[in-house]
């Protein structure tokens, strides 16, 4: 499978922090995308966006999603001497922010800026970097100039970094979390457009904003769609890397596919149809157990509209909620390609529900 890696290129370098995934351009690039392989594309009032694919006359309608939001700041307060003092926005983590460069969304455009911190020599600086902690510089002399950037209380603040390859076998960078699912559930509707590939239902493709601050754009999709099944994709955790204990988190290797999930909120026979599909086709995959909620855009399909069919499909990642978020190549293909066959084996009117 050959990817579209100009459009990967350009979405993951791309800007939507959550509740701006619309007005900064993300979620803008992903619509562009989606308008070549599909038989209409909609935003809906939050900036959630999803695109018709395959029967747009049946009544039969099945999900594929990913969020489109990323983790960033919110300007929170600007002292007398134009320092910002910030709050999060999503699940930031103070402790990466320290010399990291950044953009301030004002009025008048993006404003450069330094999360400043006190130097190592400095005997008395606070020990443990947290919220109260950490601040920006914009270069400015005081309040009154920070004003006249454009900055206010409520701008939104998003780190420096692109996309980039690591080595031969990884993809690096800025909200892989969850841009990267985006990305993949694109790279389905397009494989289904160029193959030439009629399915029998509606399809709708998936773009959700505001997941990582509970999950909420999902909810406004799941009420709208009303849909019939839903495949949700996200990342997991890669536990390889230093730090993890595979024993307490799973076991997740990058490279060796992507994750399927057996939870409360995803469906069994669901699941197992995903699992059959994979070893028909030879996908290779792993498998992860969670005993409560999936922490993802699941719980919103399945405990929606009476209960819809859910299964969650994860693409391991590195350094999750960094700016250095990595995933190996060929878990992406993998879980593109699982998607895809899935829906090429799902029946317009198909009975996911229990026999006894």
């Amino acid at each position: 499978m050959k990817l579209d890696k100009a459009f990967l290129s350009k979405y993951l370098n791309s800007v939507s922090p959550v509740g701006f995934e619309c007005q900064l351009g993300g979620q803008g690039i992903w619509v562009e995308q989606m308008k070549k392989y599909s038989h209409s594309v909609e935003i809906d009032n939050y900036g959630s966006a999803f695109a018709v694919v395959g029967n747009k006359d049946s009544d039969y309608k099945v999900v594929i999603e990913a969020h489109a939001d990323e983790i960033s700041f919110l300007v929170n307060y600007i002292d007398k001497s134009g320092y910002i003092r910030v709050i999060k926005n999503g699940g930031s983590d103070a402790q990466i922010a320290p010399s990291m460069r950044v953009n301030v969304w004002g009025d008048h455009g993006p404003v450069s800026g330094v999360f400043g911190h006190p130097a190592i020599h400095i005997s008395d600086r606070k020990k443990e970097v947290d919220m109260n902690s950490i601040f920006i510089d914009v270069g400015a002399k005081d309040r009154k100039e920070v004003a006249q950037m454009g900055i206010k209380v409520g701008s939104v603040i998003t780190f420096k970094d692109e996309f980039m390859e690591l080595g031969k076998n990884y993809y690096t960078g800025r909200a892989l979390d969850n841009r990267i699912g985006g990305f993949m559930i694109a790279e389905v509707a397009r494989l289904l457009s160029e193959e030439r590939k009629t399915l029998p239902y509606k399809l709708y493709v998936v773009n959700a904003v505001q997941e990582e601050i509970g999950l909420r754009g999902a909810q406004m999709m799941a009420q709208s769609i009303k849909p019939n099944v839903a495949i949700i994709t996200d990342v997991c955790h890669e536990t390889s890397s230093p730090c993890y204990t595979a024993s307490k988190q799973g076991e997740f290797i990058a490279g060796q596919g992507g994750v399927i999930t057996r939870a409360p909120a995803v469906q069994n026979n669901l699941r197992q149809l995903i699992i059959d599909v994979a070893d028909n086709n030879k996908i290779p995959y792993q498998l992860k157990a969670s005993a409560g909620s999936t922490g993802t855009d699941t719980e919103s399909f399945a405990y929606s509209n009476g209960g819809t069919p859910s299964a969650l499909i994860s693409l391991p990642l590195k350094y999750m909620h960094t700016t250095c978020e990595t995933t190996h190549k060929k878990d992406v293909k993998s879980v593109i390609t699982l998607i895809y066959e899935t829906l090429l084996n799902i029946q317009e009117g198909q009975d996911f529900r229990y026999k006894i």
